[in-house]
């Protein structure tokens, strides 16, 4: 899944049909997921992607997720799908699909965090990776008790706490999904921080 990436935007190797290709190897209601993720591209050039699919538990049921990433030249586009069982409003089981865009000049971090074993071994590839996006959509406070050096003090200092954008996240493991999931998620990660470079 190693991006091909270009300075100039009219030139770039459209990636449209590969994305497709991957959201139907997944298998995971492929006709629905790509009618929302191409639905919201409206028609931009792909320039790299990232396909996750996630089985989660519930109780004695699974439940399936799908997360898609894709990298335009000039938007951060993310799509996901979950399916649920019929409720009161909708009886008969269905899926959701939540779609996101966000412009590149918009997006302020792109972190990446990799897992290697045995580092004293030398260079090998990531064993799990995790990719967090922020651009000021989402925001989380964390806060806890305030606290000074005196243990025997007993008075109200009030809170601590740090304010962090967490908007998107995603952790990848090659035990997990697969030998080639870590390398593709750090090869969007790479084209990402790419296009976001001074932006």
């Amino acid at each position: 899944m190693r991006s091909r990436t270009s300075d100039h935007p009219r030139s770039e190797f459209d990636r449209s049909h590969e994305l497709r290709v991957a959201i139907d190897r997944t298998g995971y209601y492929p006709e629905v997921v790509a009618d929302g993720v191409f639905a919201a591209l409206g028609g931009e050039t792909v320039v790299a992607f990232y396909v996750h699919h996630e089985p989660t538990f519930e109780r004695d049921e699974v439940r399936r997720h799908q997360t898609v990433i894709v990298l335009t030249p000039t938007r951060l586009m993310l799509a996901h799908t979950d399916e649920h069982p019929g409720d009161d409003m909708l009886p008969e089981p269905y899926t959701s699909t939540s779609t996101e865009a966000i412009t590149l000049s918009a997006v302020r971090s792109v972190v990446v965090t990799r897992m290697v074993t045995n580092p004293t071994s030398g260079p090998a590839p990531a064993v799990e990776a995790v990719l967090t996006i922020g651009w000021g959509g989402v925001s989380r406070i964390d806060l806890e008790p305030a606290g000074c050096s005196d243990p025997q003090c007993d008075a109200d200092h009030g809170y601590t706490g740090v304010l962090a954008g967490d908007d998107f996240s995603l952790r990848v493991s090659a035990a997990a999904d697969g030998d080639g999931a870590v390398g593709g998620l750090l090869a969007f990660a790479e084209a990402l921080s790419a296009r976001t470079r001074g932006a």
